[in-house]
C-alpha cells in the first residue's frame, strides 16, 4: 500500500496528494507491495509532489502588481495531464477493464427452452 511518507516529506500535502490521486485511480491502493505497478505509482505521485512543492508558473492562477500577490491553483491542477492519463493506464492494465466480475452459473436456465446446437 502506498503510504503519505513514501510520497514526501511534508506529510500534509503528501496526503492530499495521495487523495487526489485515489480519486483518480482508486486502484493504487490495490497494488503489491514492491510491484512493478506500486513504484510506477510512487514515481508519478513524487513528481506531482515535487511539483506542487516547486510552485512555478504553471500553478499561477493569478498575480497582482499592487500589494505584489500571486494566487496558486489547486493541487487537483497539478494533475493536469500526463499524471492523471499515467495513474488511469496503470489501473486499466492491472484489471481487465470491460471483463464481467462475478460468479455466473455454468448451465443457463434458457438452455432448457432453447437448447443450443452446434
Amino acid at each position: 500500500m502506498i503510504t503519505h511518507d513514501m510520497v514526501g516529506t511534508d506529510e500534509d500535502l503528501a496526503r492530499e496528494v495521495l487523495l487526489v490521486a485515489r480519486g483518480i485511480a482508486p486502484c493504487i491502493s490495490s497494488f503489491a507491495d514492491g510491484s512493478e505497478e506500486q513504484k510506477d505509482a510512487i514515481a508519478i505521485l513524487r513528481r506531482v509532489y515535487k511539483d506542487i512543492t516547486a510552485r512555478g508558473l504553471r500553478f499561477v492562477k493569478s498575480q497582482r502588481i499592487g500589494s505584489a500577490a500571486v494566487d496558486y491553483g489547486a493541487i487537483t491542477s497539478a494533475f493536469d495531464g500526463d499524471p492523471t492519463r499515467a495513474l488511469r493506464a496503470l489501473c486499466s492494465s492491472t484489471n481487465g477493464q470491460g471483463l464481467s466480475l462475478g460468479s455466473f452459473p455454468k448451465e443457463r436456465p434458457v438452455s432448457r427452452i432453447w437448447p443450443e446446437r452446434y
